[in-house]
């Protein structure tokens, strides 16, 4: 008699993400009687940030977009006052990311402009615009502001051009881009930086993926695979990675993954189902979570992405008998991180001229800030002014902390490649014992300027008659600027205690890491148990 010997296998890989769940507001707390636009152009036709919520209307004689509060949720006026200065339809709005009350709209009518909304939300029409920009020949499907370089955007439109403006200039309408980058041979679908915006990948008409030095419009890489019909690609952070969205041979709807120094063929693809609508991706570089979610339907899926195969795991899925017609995500700092969200979208129901806000939560138990789901993210400060970043100049983001009630903001600059986490343990162990990483003193006016990051007493320099300066933290380097460091004992101690607390700070880090290490040790043990009784 035979005995099969039995062995226990996990059915799913171990992850903090694989309980995600959808959570839909109340009906008071959606955004009712919006005029949602009724144009079948595929973009997310809504834009977000911490204050504001803006998405295209149905407007006759022109095109026009509704700015909302974003506490001003219920029954929205038919009357509410609109940004209406476009001769054509709207067809794409985006926040600036450096800058919650501007906002820059494309339009039909061959132009882009950008707007400054008032501090206290849109009370009266606005029909004048901050800066024109004048230069395409037929009507501007899609905007995409910098991610890391302040006052630059990016426009395309019918024309087939991609266009680069620098806006910090005084003429109030721009005739002149920086660049236009002339390779493509169709409409521009969708557009996606890397993290430090040296690089720009878009999707094609032609249901090509191209990746182009947006400086200098010079081509890179170009796929040429018949297998998968792109309609948008989205750099995937820090991964090295692309994904699209598009279609199979057989016409089924479809994501793959590309490694961006190479886009002969996909590394990985997966049919999803045979619908028609667009799919939307939606990356979050800090969780690695995926989102994919149909123009037209009302679920929205969700994966984790690994850089090792399969790349590519599947969550689950939120369901709802409410199709969205385009989307709107909040950046990580309007989030609430009190009930461990970590997205959130603005769904545009058109049947109901309804605005849904969804968010995405990791049950925990615990009501304290959870570090482990929260880590360093991009935060809203430029890296680099436009003139660094057409001169040549790669930055990373500008890093900062979700924890709440916290006194002292940290900011990291991080390059392209770098994990915010890893840059601020490993570069804090492996440098100078007892240096605090960051010792930050923000001096924030009504917008926050300046940022002041002093090293501890000991690394200050010697000063003399003749000259003076304080050493500054730039991505874990020591730098020497101008500028006359602290001369009285009370700013010397308030200095030590704040590099005390970023000190504890970091060992609490650097403790919920051991515990990570030792969890997945016990995992990586546990698997190779099972298959050494197979």
């Amino acid at each position: 008699m035979t005995i099969t010997k039995m062995t226990w296998r996990p059915q799913y890989r171990s992850s903090k993400y694989r309980h995600v769940f959808g959570k839909p507001v109340t009906k008071e707390n959606c955004y009712d009687g919006v005029p949602i636009t009724r144009s079948v152009h595929d973009n997310h036709l809504c834009t977000v940030n911490p204050r504001f919520i803006a998405v295209i209307t149905e407007c006759a004689g022109g095109g026009a977009f509704l700015v909302l509060s974003i506490n001003h949720t219920g029954k929205v006026d038919p009357h509410h006052p609109k940004v209406s200065g476009h001769r054509g339809n709207v067809l794409d709005i985006k926040w600036n990311p450096f800058n919650d009350f501007c906002i820059a709209s494309c339009s039909e009518d061959t132009t882009v402009k950008i707007w400054d909304i008032p501090e206290h939300g849109v009370l009266k029409n606005i029909t004048v615009p901050r800066k024109e920009l004048q230069c395409h020949s037929r009507r501007v499907g899609l905007i995409e502001w910098h991610p890391t370089a302040d006052n630059i955007i990016f426009s395309t439109g019918y024309d087939y051009q991609v266009m680069v403006w620098k806006l910090d200039v005084p003429e109030q309408v721009i005739k002149n881009p920086v660049r236009s980058i002339s390779v493509h041979s169709d409409v521009v679908l969708s557009m996606s930086f890397n993290t430090d915006g040296s690089w720009l990948a878009t999707s094609c008409k032609d249901k090509k993926i191209r990746v182009i030095d947006p400086r200098t419009g010079t081509l890179l890489q170009e796929t040429n695979c018949k297998s998968h019909k792109a309609s948008k690609v989205l750099f995937l952070g820090n991964l090295k990675m692309l994904l699209s969205t598009g279609n199979s041979r057989w016409n089924h709807r479809q994501i793959a993954l590309w490694d961006q120094e190479d886009l002969s063929q996909p590394s990985y693809s997966e049919d999803l189902d045979g619908s028609s609508g667009v799919l939307f991706p939606f990356y979050d570089p800090d969780t690695h979570m995926l989102y994919i979610a149909g123009k037209g339907d009302g679920n929205i899926r969700y994966y984790e992405i690994s850089p090792e195969k399969p790349y590519v795991h599947y969550l689950t899925e939120y369901r709802s008998l409410l199709p969205q017609k385009g989307m709107g995500v909040m950046p990580k700092r309007g989030l609430d991180v009190c009930s461990c969200e970590i997205f959130r979208f603005y769904k545009l129901v058109t049947i109901k001229s309804l605005i849904e806000p969804l968010s995405m939560i990791v049950p925990r138990r615990s009501e304290s800030y959870q570090e482990d789901i929260y880590p360093m993210t991009a935060g809203n400060k430029p890296s680099m002014t436009a003139d660094e970043w057409i001169s040549g100049l790669n930055k990373g983001p500008v890093m900062i902390s979700l924890r709440p009630g916290s006194k002292l903001d940290s900011y990291v600059e991080l390059g392209s490649g770098k994990d915010p986490t890893d840059s601020m343990e490993t570069q804090h162990s492996r440098s100078r014992p007892g240096l605090s990483l960051l010792i930050q003193e923000r001096l924030d006016a009504k917008e926050g300027n300046a940022r002041k990051v002093y090293p501890p007493t000991s690394l200050l320099p010697s000063t003399d008659e003749k000259s003076s300066s304080t050493t500054y933290v730039s991505n874990g380097k020591l730098d020497s600027t101008h500028c006359s460091p602290p001369k009285t004992e009370n700013e010397l101690r308030q200095m030590f205690y704040k590099q005390q607390e970023e000190i504890r700070r970091l060992k609490e880090q650097l403790n919920q890491k051991d515990v990570r290490i030792k969890q997945l040790e016990l995992e990586i043990k546990n698997v190779r148990n099972s298959q050494a009784n197979l």
